[in-house]
C-alpha cells in the first residue's frame, strides 16, 4: 500500500477499556465495537486454545460485516493450578484469587487475531505469560484490594499500576500482552497491512 493510499477502517472488536487505552497507544483512528461471541467454556480446552478460538470469534463477527476494514479481535485466558481465573467481579473472589495465587506461578495467554475479508488478511497470535507471585499475607492481599479494586482483571490484579508489588517475577516477550493485547506484534500485523506504525 503506498503512503497517500487511503488506510482501510480500523475496527477494535471489544468493548475492554484496556485493549482500547492500548490500541490508542499506536495513534492510528479506530473504532470499538461489541462483539456478540459466546464464550461459553467448552470442557477440557486448553486455556491456549480457548483465547485463540476467542480472539478470532471477534474478529470475525465484524469482518464479513465490514469487508473493507481491519478488524482486532482480542481476548485473554488466565489460569492456575489447573483452573481458570476469571474476573473477580467483586472484593470477596479477588481475595480468594490471590490467596490462590500466592507463591506460584499463572500462565495468561494473551491472544490477538487479525482480520480483512475483502483482502483474505487472517493472521493471528498469542502471547503467554507467566507471572510468579512472591508470598502474600492476608494482610498485603486487603491492603491491595481496598486501594486498586481489580474486579475487572482474570487473576485480581492490574499488572500496569500497584498489581506489580505482588510479584515475584514476570516472564513475557511482551509487557503489553498481559494487560490485554501485545502491541509488538499487533504493530507488526498492521505495518503489513499498510498502516504506518509509528
Amino acid at each position: 500500500m503506498s503512503s497517500n493510499a487511503v488506510l482501510r477502517p480500523l475496527i477494535l472488536a471489544s468493548t475492554s477499556r484496556y485493549r482500547a487505552a492500548l490500541l490508542n497507544r499506536l495513534g492510528l483512528p479506530f473504532e470499538a465495537r461489541n462483539p456478540t461471541v459466546d464464550e461459553s467454556e467448552i470442557p477440557g480446552e486448553p486455556p491456549r486454545a480457548r483465547a485463540t478460538r476467542l480472539a478470532g470469534a471477534k474478529a470475525d463477527a465484524f469482518a464479513q460485516q465490514f469487508p473493507d476494514a481491519v478488524v482486532i479481535g482480542g481476548d485473554q485466558v488466565a489460569a492456575a493450578h489447573g483452573t481458570l481465573l476469571n474476573k473477580p467481579g467483586n472484593a470477596a473472589n479477588c481475595r480468594e484469587q490471590l490467596k490462590l495465587l500466592s507463591q506460584s506461578n499463572a500462565d495468561f495467554y494473551t491472544a490477538v487475531a487479525v482480520r480483512c475479508a475483502a483482502t483474505n488478511l487472517k493472521v493471528a497470535h498469542v502471547d503467554t505469560t507467566i507471572v510468579r507471585m512472591r508470598a502474600l499475607s492476608d494482610a498485603e492481599i486487603d491492603r491491595y484490594i481496598e486501594r486498586e479494586q481489580p474486579f475487572d482483571c482474570a487473576g485480581g490484579f492490574k499488572a500496569e499500576a500497584l498489581g506489580i508489588t505482588l510479584f515475584e517475577r514476570m516472564d513475557s516477550e511482551d509487557p503489553t500482552a498481559i494487560v490485554g493485547m501485545p502491541l509488538i506484534w499487533l504493530s507488526g500485523a498492521l505495518r503489513s497491512a499498510g498502516y504506518a506504525v509509528p
